[in-house]
């Protein structure tokens, strides 16, 4: 079974938007395996942004993940990381869909809500960065043979 990261970010959290977002994951059907409500520290964020460390807005970033409290979240299901990334929508809240949730609350790219793992590779490195196998929980919703052939 596949396995995402996601993280609300602290313009979500601070939004009051945590509920709305994980409630378009589990409605979506997918299986929330782990969750943490955390301050980020700035070590974190920086392994969690390394493939941005030499462009200039990387000390944005950083600054912005670490400024309050971010939700931390694994979620798993067939196909959840293409089909998160369709449920975010597009980076930049002005040209994401209505419907996404940037489409439906994000207003400025340096504020959009969450982060999602973009791919297999990169979902399994965020995991282990910001979860350890105890923190996972493997188990199977009564709704799982409703959802799958």
């Amino acid at each position: 079974m596949e396995r995402t990261f996601l993280a609300i970010k602290p313009d979500g959290v601070q939004r009051g938007l945590v509920g709305e977002i994980i409630r378009r994951f589990e409605t979506k059907g997918f299986t929330l395996v782990g969750l943490k409500f955390l301050q980020v520290s700035k070590e974190l964020a920086e392994q969690h942004y390394d493939v941005h460390r030499e462009r200039p807005f990387f000390p944005s970033l950083v600054e912005f993940i670490t400024s309050g409290p971010v939700v931390a979240m694994v979620w798993e299901g067939d196909g959840v990381i293409a089909s998160a990334r369709k449920i975010i929508g597009a980076t930049n809240p002005l040209t994401a869909e209505p419907g996404t949730i940037r489409g439906d609350f994000g207003i400025n790219i340096g504020r959009n809500l969450i982060h999602g793992s973009d791919a297999p590779e990169t979902a399994q490195k965020e995991v282990s960065l910001w979860f350890t196998d105890a923190e996972l929980v493997s188990w199977q919703p009564h709704l799982t043979p409703w959802l799958h052939e």
